[in-house]
């Protein structure tokens, strides 16, 4: 079980319709709500990409409001977990 303060970096991997829905744009919306850092960015493959950081429970409600607003778009996602190595500061949309 993971320290619920501990901060830690999740990146995950959407699948599904995710681009072309306002998928990034509304990430990035709903980043603001919450005390991450990090980017958002759609791939080549059609997958979007996220990378956030921040306290390991202020990521899990961050991860279950982008499943409330978002969920509907996601057939499947890939998620992994590291420890935060410090390099982000604000949340972005990446290009």
């Amino acid at each position: 079980m993971t320290d619920p303060g501990s901060r830690q970096q999740r990146t995950i991997y959407f699948h599904g319709r995710v681009q072309g829905v306002g998928f990034r744009y509304t990430t990035h919306r709903i980043a603001a709500r919450f005390t991450v850092a990090g980017y958002v960015q759609n791939l080549p493959d059609g997958r979007v990409c996220l990378v956030a950081v921040g306290q390991s429970a202020e990521l899990d409600r961050f991860v279950d409001a982008l499943d409330d607003h978002l969920g509907r778009f996601v057939t499947h996602r890939q998620q992994s977990i590291q420890p935060d190595t410090g390099q982000f500061h604000r949340f972005e949309i990446r290009y």
